[in-house]
């Protein structure tokens, strides 16, 4: 077997289990762990996988901190489907607390209750959003702008908090790996998401396939404290399968 066909095999294995440990390889492909760190080493050069602890997955599990105009562009439709399904939890006279992302904006658009609904949110643009429907009572947190999201972070909006008991948080994350769990690129959103979730009598996750095996900077949680996730039909069977392991409720929106 030639090195370019090892590649193609390395990266279809890849493509087909998301990530793979080069003892696995080593054994698949019946050459020794030295040769496949090398074909591991030219193909992360080449930005086709990412190497990470004896093992190799096929995107750069770290995710850098980007502006909010920017990630609207970033799988709207499937946004657009995962804010439906999950407008669709709210009940009559409910009171939720809504975070920040563009998850969260998507599912700000799908609110239409006719009924008395209580919101609050870290989000201007959520705010700014549901301002159009004289029936949701808006509570705007206060504190540190966060120009890249448009939301506020800080002590200020996390002691408000203290004061209220809400029946769901619906929360966007950045990544989430099933062994580490749930992350965002900043430390002051992780902290007051924290919050958000001592708030709250579940906690909901919007988040698109994409988000699956990567990490932001900051740890919100464990996954033992996520109680839902609501993702797109594009989620592997491997990662849904591993979820429900989990004893999280999974839905896929379609």
């Amino acid at each position: 077997m030639t090195k370019e066909d090892r590649h193609a095999l390395i990266l279809e294995m890849l493509i087909k289990h998301n990530s793979i440990q080069v003892t696995d390889l080593s054994e698949k492909l019946n050459v020794s762990s030295v040769t496949i760190r090398k074909d591991l080493t030219e193909l992360e050069k080449a930005n086709k996988l990412y190497r990470n602890h004896g093992s190799a997955i096929l995107i750069n599990p770290y995710i850098n901190n980007r502006n909010v105009n920017e990630k609207e562009k970033l799988a709207t439709e499937e946004k657009r489907i995962i804010g439906h399904y999950a407008a669709q939890m709210i009940t009559p006279a409910d009171s939720i607390l809504i975070a920040s992302g563009t998850s969260m904006h998507a599912l700000a658009r799908n609110i239409n209750q006719n009924n008395k609904l209580t919101v609050i949110t870290a989000s201007l643009q959520v705010s700014e959003i549901l301002a159009q429907h004289e029936n949701i009572d808006i509570i705007q947190l206060g504190g540190l702008l966060r120009h890249s999201s448009m939301s506020v972070v800080g002590d200020a909006a996390e002691s408000i908090l203290h004061n209220f008991s809400c029946s769901k948080l619906y929360l966007g994350v950045d990544g989430i790996d099933l062994d580490f769990g749930i992350t965002t690129t900043n430390f002051m959103e992780a902290t007051l998401n924290r919050v958000m979730m001592q708030t709250a009598q579940k906690t909901i996750v919007l988040a698109d396939s994409t988000k699956f095996g990567r990490r932001g900077f900051s740890k919100i949680a464990d996954m033992d404290d996520v109680d839902i996730i609501i993702t797109d039909s594009h989620v592997s069977n491997s990662i849904a399968k591993r979820i429900e392991e989990l004893g999280i409720e999974l839905i896929i929106a379609k």
